[in-house]
């Protein structure tokens, strides 16, 4: 689980290049269920390609909150156990 709940933010450079899937933080793996894509697995429109810049914060032992000044606001969910990226993209 993660220790740093309750959190403050961090500034967080988020992976889109294949749609927003997963999170890091600190030693812990994240994912987003359903990810978001524009139905080509690209980020949705209005998401910077391959990275979008804002913040990473803790909101439960279990989740951590991506937001950014465009006003994007996604919830990503622990992956128990995970020790990598559950997918790779080019």
């Amino acid at each position: 689980m993660n220790p740093t709940f309750p959190g403050a933010g961090e500034p967080y450079r988020l992976y889109t290049h294949c749609g927003i899937s997963e999170a890091r933080h600190r030693e812990s793996y994240y994912e987003l269920v359903p990810p978001l894509h524009d139905g080509n697995v690209n980020p949705p429109a209005g998401w910077g390609n391959p990275y979008q810049l804002g913040t990473l914060t803790p909101v439960s032992p279990t989740q951590v909150v991506f937001t950014d000044d465009a006003g994007h606001r996604v919830t990503f969910t622990l992956r128990l156990g995970a020790t990598t990226w559950k997918q790779l993209c080019d």
